[in-house]
């Protein structure tokens, strides 16, 4: 591990990402491209391995992992073993990954080399496969793929939340298990076939290695592969099979071959749910088929274990503890079987005949509309997921509340402690769920929607009717937070300024709804009409001022003069251009800036009135003015920010500036929709998670 640190760390790439230059760099793509939201914007991820550094004038060879950030339809269209030049400005890597640099790069890829003959067919397998499930249920079109080949190109990513949410992620990634099931029914097959020992361990690594180089090497795949090829070994000669030891052979080969899957989440939860089932599962197994038949003490054993082994890495990760997971599991698990087989038969036939590929999929579309229909209905409980610290803390938590619970469970009367404890703690969290009110909360004010990475308030105008502010980047958030408001008509839509985090959710607000007028910055581009679907549109200015039932809105900003704009200069100068609110009612006032900046800050100081609600400019980025800040007096300050988002939003800073200006910082990431209410005695706030 210390070689390959220092061997990525003392190259021209690393040095180049230290200084921020910007370069060319011929690459080789390692993985498939992932496509992700950031801001609002597709962007592109590949893994790569740089072959050629073109920076300063000269070009020098290496050999180092690095990770590409793009955009474009050229660079998800990649795939493994193609070789691409790009320039691009180099970073470090924020995260304690074993990468040499992460590249910006500007612009389209320019394909140097095509893939290899093995990755093209698997390729065209694995789009043989894509168009062979059009027969399936559109949600079905995406999950099976990524079930048999991790082929996720397909799935709604609503759709792969609910899984997470649900503690079923772990089947829209190939590991283990799928190999498992691949292998074991080509050993069954073997058998039939009349082949023995020597001969099925033999069609059985064809089929391993077939399965690793179709459904990409990935750190699960490479560790399920290399376990289940030590455990062929053993049955080609005649060696019993030991688990354990097959496990630990795997994880140590691999470490050493690529340090890398040291730092791997994906490798070590993969290890370690192995690890649960072969170590816990098996006398757990033994004590329940005491009490209760064999094939639920089966399921039982299995679906505890795997969930127990890899809980302190996922709260490492997430800072949640998952509730409904082990039940999610045993109603999934049994479909997991069919729907693995049925995609891995007709993953063999599509090559051949698609139109036949797709009669074989047709039966598997029962056992996988049963899985979604799991993940979606445990993913909408209440308390499906709790809060829990995250990083290694939160691990070192749970690992100590799981010993005390134990020892606690091995004394008869620390049992009886236990249960009376755990069923006061249920009868509290009822009570408090029938007792407590609904949503949205009586009173209601201002919502700020839980939209990912963007901004989208709403402010209650009358029963059924509300102003909305923003939409966020994505209509189905939006429309299912006006839902849960029960809003039928937006007489009035704010646009703050035309960026996709602000805008993209339009759709969302105008589903089922009818929307009176929109309110947009005079300095846009004119993006906002696509989604206005002829609502008329008006520029707003300062002074300008509306009535909606008791809720008045005022426009402190921005000024109608429109700047020049520079490709360097756009984002933020657009950001500035936002559209100020100032929103009041008897009993309450808040004011909105959208993403103003620190200079449109500072020429708007003197004419910040005070209010209670403060909705933190830009997300909370670093980008603020303290006098601004202060000069509104909120109690309150709301962030909209996005869970784990790449910008470091909001700011350490910024939430330290806050609190120490007596502002209560609440997050969308954190606490969900957040609704501030009217009381008798002020204004308070309720979340939604």
């Amino acid at each position: 591990m210390g070689l390959r640190t220092s061997a990525v760390r003392s190259g021209p790439v690393f040095a180049g990402a230290r200084a921020h230059h910007s370069a060319a760099v011929v690459v080789v793509v390692t993985s498939d491209p992932k496509t992700k939201q950031v801001g609002g914007r597709e962007t592109v991820i590949v893994r790569a391995r740089v072959e050629r550094y073109e920076g300063r004038g000269r070009g020098v060879r290496t050999r180092v992992p690095v990770l590409l950030l793009a955009s474009g339809r050229e660079w998800s269209g990649l795939v493994p073993s193609v070789k691409v030049r790009c320039v691009g400005r180099l970073a470090l890597p924020k995260r304690a990954e074993l990468l040499a640099a992460v590249v910006l790069v500007r612009g389209p890829p320019s394909v140097m080399s095509g893939p290899s003959k093995i990755q093209r067919v698997a390729g065209a397998v694995r789009a043989k496969l894509r168009r062979a499930a059009d027969v399936l249920h559109p949600d079905a079109r995406g999950v099976l793929p990524a079930m048999v080949v991790g082929d996720t190109s397909r799935l709604d990513p609503d759709l792969a939340e609910d899984f997470t949410t649900a503690g079923l992620s772990h089947l829209l990634v190939v590991s283990g298990a799928n190999l498992a099931i691949v292998v074991g029914a080509v050993l069954a097959l073997c058998r039939m076939g009349g082949l023995g020992r020597r001969g099925a361990p033999l069609i059985a690594g064809i089929a391993v290695v077939g399965f690793v180089v179709i459904a990409r090497p990935d750190p699960s795949v490479l560790r399920a592969a290399v376990m289940a090829t030590i455990g062929l070994l053993a049955l080609f000669t005649g060696r019993p099979r030991q688990g354990v030891p097959a496990l630990a052979g795997a994880v140590l080969l691999l470490v050493l071959v690529d340090p890398g899957l040291s730092r791997s989440y994906g490798f070590a939860l993969s290890a370690a749910a192995t690890a649960g089932l072969l170590v816990l599962a098996p006398a757990w197994r033994e004590r329940l088929r005491r009490r209760l038949p064999d094939f639920v003490a089966d399921a039982l054993a299995v679906a505890v274990a795997a969930e127990l082994a890899v809980a302190p890495i996922l709260v490492m990760m997430s800072g949640e503890l998952g509730v409904v997971s082990v039940a999610a599991n045993l109603l999934a698990d049994p479909a997991v079987a069919p729907a693995t087989l049925l995609g891995a038969a007709a993953a063999v036939v599509a090559p051949f005949s698609p139109s036949l590929a797709g009669l074989v999929l047709w039966p598997a579309e029962y056992p996988v509309r049963w899985i979604i229909w799991v993940a979606r209905t445990a993913s909408t409980l209440p308390y499906a997921t709790l809060p829990w610290a995250s990083g290694a803390l939160g691990a070192a938590g749970l690992l100590t509340a799981g010993a005390i619970t134990i020892a606690m469970l091995r004394s008869r009367r620390l049992r009886l402690l236990f249960a009376a404890a755990m069923a006061g703690v249920l009868a509290g969290v009822v009570c408090m769920h029938v007792l407590a009110p609904g949503w949205p909360p009586p009173g209601w004010q201002l919502v700020a929607c839980d939209v990912g990475q963007g901004d989208g308030l709403v402010l209650s105008a009358g029963p059924g009717r509300a102003v909305v502010v923003d939409a966020g980047p994505d209509p189905s958030a939006m429309d299912g937070c006006l839902q849960r408001l029960h809003v039928r008509e937006v007489p009035l839509l704010v646009l703050t300024h035309p960026h996709a985090d602000h805008i993209d959710g339009v759709p969302g607000i105008r589903h089922g709804r009818r929307v009176g007028l929109v309110l947009v910055t005079p300095l846009g581009f004119g993006r906002e009409a696509r989604f206005a679907g002829g609502v008329p549109l008006r520029p707003a200015g300062p002074g300008d001022s509306w009535h909606v039932g008791d809720l008045a809105l005022t426009v402190l900003a921005p000024a109608t003069s429109k700047p020049r704009l520079t490709a360097q200069d756009e984002g933020t100068v657009m950001n500035n251009a936002s559209i100020v609110l100032v929103a009041t009612r008897p009993g309450f006032s808040a004011l909105l800036p959208g993403d103003v900046e620190t200079e449109a800050q500072q020429a708007l100081v003197s004419a910040v009135p005070h209010v209670q609600v403060l909705k933190v400019p830009h997300h909370g980025s670093r980008s603020q003015h303290r006098p601004f800040l202060a000069a509104a007096h909120a109690s309150i300050g709301l962030v909209s920010v996005g869970k784990d988002n790449d910008y470091g939003h909001p700011s350490p800073h910024t939430v330290g500036l806050l609190q120490h200006l007596g502002i209560r910082v609440l997050r969308t990431d954190r606490q969900g929709d957040i609704a501030v209410v009217r009381t008798r005695t002020g204004i308070a706030t309720v979340a939604r998670h």
